[in-house]
Parts: structure tokens; sequence; C-alpha cells
């Protein structure tokens, strides 16, 4: 029973310190869609890509698959 308890317990770490990368990389592209004056279509694009990655990892990450 142990074994269950502390793979859980590594597996909300893990699922924790993920979220917090993928939150920082969003705050990051947040920024960085101002600091482009006139961005191009194509970096808007990829902003909103890599934003949109990040935030279907974290729904993942809050409700796993069984």
């Amino acid at each position: 029973m142990a074994d269950i308890d502390y793979n859980d317990e590594a597996i909300k770490r893990l699922r924790h310190d993920i979220n917090n990368q993928l939150s920082n990389i969003n705050l990051c592209l947040e920024h960085l869609k101002y600091e482009v004056e006139n961005p191009s279509e194509d970096y808007l694009f990829y902003l909103e890509t890599i934003s949109t990655s990040c935030k279907s990892i974290i729904g993942i990450l809050k409700n796993p698959a069984p």
C-alpha cells in the first residue's frame, strides 16, 4: 500500500511541476504578444498555437484519463 501512496504522491508532484512550467510559458507568450510592434500573422499564429497546446496539456493534467 505504501508503494501506491508513494506513486500517487509522485504523480501529483509531477503534474504540479509540469503545470507550473506551462503557466510560465503561457505568461511569457502573453508578454511576447505585446513585445513586437505590428506582429505578423504568422508570429501571432505561432504564439496562439503554443498557447493552445499548453492549455490542452494543462487540461489533460487536471483531468487525466482513467
